[in-house]
């Protein structure tokens, strides 16, 4: 069974050695293990603040919180009509949520959640597994505030597992399977705590602490 399938303890071994599960749809009662060939990772010293999404941060007309509203991030997630993110799902990253190996990042505006992202985090590597957003640039601040805390917290792998032209766009790129597992090695030997950084920083220091500003 799916409950079975997807405990804490298979759940974090499996990411430990590289896969993780996806469901067919939302009704969909059938996991399926992942192990990409090519994985996407973003560098955390190579993401990429175009102009545009500078503007957006200096406007600080966002409030950033982390793990706040686990339950609605996930449900944003998967509230679209094509979802991986099924009742199961949703269920087992609660479960790591309640534990500590879950965490969200989250753009409000006022007190609306407009967008955000959650992953799994374990030793100094954080597996990105979904993000949504209702504006235009609510993914990307998002993003952008994640992969600062992600560098000031200790994290030395962002894994994004697959690549698409929005990720791409932020600095995203694809490694060898053999790659990623040498990182993820080194990774998940190594310390690191989400919650550590203050929260928020301000949104000019997350511009200047970025390499990659264009």
């Amino acid at each position: 069974m799916a409950s079975d399938i997807l405990s804490t303890e298979i759940l974090l071994e499996a990411y430990r050695s590289g896969a993780f599960p996806m469901a067919e749809d939302r009704n969909s009662s059938e996991l399926f293990w992942v192990n990409p060939q090519e994985r996407g990772v973003v560098p955390l010293d190579r993401f990429h603040i175009s102009r545009s999404l500078a503007r957006q941060l200096r406007k600080e007309q966002h409030q950033i919180k982390i793990n706040h509203d686990f339950d609605a991030v996930i449900a944003g997630c998967a509230a679209r009509d094509d979802t991986w993110i099924s009742a199961d799902i949703q269920r087992a990253y609660r479960r790591l949520f309640e534990i500590g190996h879950v965490h969200t990042t989250e753009v409000y505006d006022g007190t609306r959640l407009v967008g955000g992202v959650y992953g799994v985090s374990i030793g100094a590597a954080y597996f990105g597994e979904s993000m949504f957003s209702c504006t235009t640039s609510a993914s990307k601040i998002a993003l952008a505030y994640l992969v600062d805390r992600l560098r000031l917290a200790g994290f030395q792998l962002f894994d994004t597992q697959f690549i698409t032209p929005h990720l791409a766009s932020l600095g995203a790129i694809e490694i060898s399977r053999d790659t990623y597992l040498a990182a993820l090695s080194v990774a998940l030997s190594q310390p690191a705590d989400f919650t550590a950084p203050a929260v928020p920083p301000r949104a000019q220091d997350i511009i200047q602490r970025n390499t990659q500003t264009s």
